[in-house]
């Protein structure tokens, strides 16, 4: 499966859900542009590389298989959906950089938080993004006299073995990976089991109540997504622990966020968490990306639940729920499936927090296809295992292609098409209306969900 085409292991991972039969449809699989000048224009490219030197090209056929899973989705939600959802590479990859004004950092992620380290047999990522994190690291050293924690913790990996290292924070909660010394043998993004006896015929997505109880990018996008084929979107959050890209720029929340609803509950209470298993049970979709303990200790893991026919959940860990003590974020989890660029014949980061759309595209693929087949099952979306298959993508035979920078910028050439295009940076998404804020509109939708649990 090394060498397999993008489209065709696309439809792979789908038969692992049931069979579709969808008809290829010519206005959405018909060719566009050279992906790689694709991949210039959309902003990914001028996110790849080092700080000080130029921008790189995609890695493998990442694009091509892109494509190949927006082509899916758009004609899943061609014949369930409110219309086809069409994907702006631009957006999907670039829009967070392009909001936060972010550019490439070679071996530190765009955001600032992870980072590549050099190890005495390899590389691995590792990733303070909370102010807890930095206050583990006199522990993960061992030693109290930490002055300056990533200079501390780089010369402690190169003396050590990547996976020795890593195992060593991973005790901490704190996320780390190895970067494998080749791409995965291609698989399936995620596993599918059963969750409750699937419809008698296919529903459709338009109209169909998605319920995200997750935060931050690969959840809501893929709630963003269901939205725009018509479903209609209840965002759930604690009234104590809130999305924190709230707290952020509000341009890319607003964005992800565009017209859901909002419900806040204290899940610590039983009125809470009374309201909140109601709300799951009403959901056509559930997305969710907590650990499954939390989940557990809530009394609301799936396995915990009676669940309507064709319910579908979309779960979403960093390495799949067989193994919840792993945490992961976006730059972290790609590194450990092992979507990186190379400059200088080191590892740099791949755009930004690449794990993180990808896996918001694909588990929208998956919700959908698995509604379009009767639903009632349990999608369980590894983000580092969707990063390793955009990562062994094969290299596409387009014919040689020339990065030349000048007085104007880069510019990359395709031989094959004889087109040229700029490398852009990212952009911003075209600002919506505000989301709605924490809870605004809880009482009206709960008090709308109501007929829908009779």
């Amino acid at each position: 499966m090394r060498d397999e085409p993008p489209a065709q292991a696309v439809r792979r991972w789908l038969s692992g859900i049931g069979d579709l039969s969808l008809r290829p449809d010519p206005d959405i699989d018909a060719a566009g542009c050279c992906p790689y000048l694709e991949w210039a224009a959309c902003g990914a490219m001028a996110l790849t590389g080092d700080e000080d030197g130029p921008p790189l090209m995609a890695p493998g056929s990442m694009l091509t298989l892109v494509n190949a899973v927006s082509g899916a989705l758009a004609r899943l939600t061609s014949v369930q959906g409110a219309g086809p959802v069409r994907i702006d590479p631009a957006l999907l990859l670039g829009a967070r950089a392009g909001t936060l004004g972010l550019t490439r950092r070679g071996h530190v992620c765009v955001g600032g938080a992870t980072r590549l380290l050099p190890t005495a047999d390899g590389w691995c990522a590792l990733t303070l993004s909370r102010p807890d994190d930095l206050d583990l690291v006199p522990a993960i050293l061992e030693r109290g006299d930490v002055r300056d924690p990533w200079s501390d913790l780089a010369d402690a990996a190169q003396h050590t073995p990547a996976a020795e290292f890593v195992a060593r924070v991973r005790l901490f909660a704190v996320p780390a990976a190895v970067l494998p010394d080749k791409p995965r043998e291609p698989s399936a993004p995620w596993r599918v089991s059963p969750l409750a006896p699937p419809t008698v015929r296919a529903r459709p997505l338009d109209g169909a109540l998605v319920v995200d109880l997750s935060s931050m990018w690969a959840g809501p996008l893929c709630a963003r997504l269901l939205g725009l084929a018509g479903a209609r979107v209840v965002k759930v959050e604690s009234t104590r622990r809130p999305d924190g890209a709230r707290a952020g720029d509000r341009g890319f929340y607003d964005w992800l966020h565009a017209g859901h609803e909002s419900v806040a509950v204290d899940f610590t209470s039983p009125h809470g968490r009374a309201a909140l298993a109601a709300v799951v049970r009403a959901a056509d979709v559930v997305i969710e990306a907590s650990r499954p303990r939390a989940l557990a200790q809530l009394g609301l893991a799936p396995e915990q639940l009676g669940h309507r026919p064709g319910t579908v959940w979309i779960s979403i860990t960093g390495y799949g729920r067989g193994r919840p003590d792993r945490v992961a974020f976006g730059d972290d989890a790609a590194v450990a499936g092992g979507l990186v660029g190379r400059s200088r014949g080191r590892p740099v980061f791949c755009a930004d927090a690449i794990a993180d759309p990808l896996t918001g595209l694909v588990a929208a693929l998956g919700a959908a296809a698995s509604v379009r087949v009767g639903g009632g099952q349990l999608i369980d979306v590894s983000m580092r295992d969707v990063a390793a298959a955009f990562a062994a993508a094969p290299p596409m035979s387009h014919g040689p292609h020339r990065v030349r920078t000048g007085a104007a910028g880069t510019v990359v050439e395709c031989a094959a098409s004889g087109q040229a295009q700029q490398v852009l940076r990212a952009r911003a998404p075209i600002a919506p209306a505000r989301a709605a804020d924490l809870g605004a509109d809880t009482d009206r939708v709960l008090a709308r969900l109501r007929p829908d649990l009779a």
